[in-house]
């Protein structure tokens, strides 16, 4: 096991627990599926509260991986696009760093 966390291992672990949560998997599939910025109530398509919404808002924003401009009355949101690529590489990076071996596995 490393003994130092690097960069990369924190920004994984950031974008994994901003995911952590079906809620916000499920807003970033919701603006995953649009070209451009979502100006309306995520509320209004999704079936949850405006404050649980804003709370899952806040977290995927803070973790970079949506970004949102407020024009007054309303706040548009979008997928941090330079963001999002990283978090497919990170990602594929880490998923794909199993050793093949002629076993199954430790546990198989």
């Amino acid at each position: 096991m490393p003994s130092k966390v690097n960069a990369k291992q924190e920004q994984l672990a950031r974008f994994a627990k901003a995911m952590g949560h079906p809620t916000r998997v499920a807003i970033l599939q919701f603006l995953a599926k649009r070209n451009t910025c979502y100006f309306g109530d995520i509320n209004e398509e999704l079936p949850i509260a405006k404050a649980t919404v804003s709370q899952h808002l806040k977290e995927l924003k803070e973790a970079g991986l949506i970004q949102g401009e407020v024009e007054a009355p309303k706040v548009k949101y979008c997928i941090n696009r330079d963001n999002w690529k990283l978090a497919c590489c990170l990602f594929r990076d880490f998923f794909g760093q199993l050793v093949a071996s002629e076993s199954e596995g430790c546990c198989g």
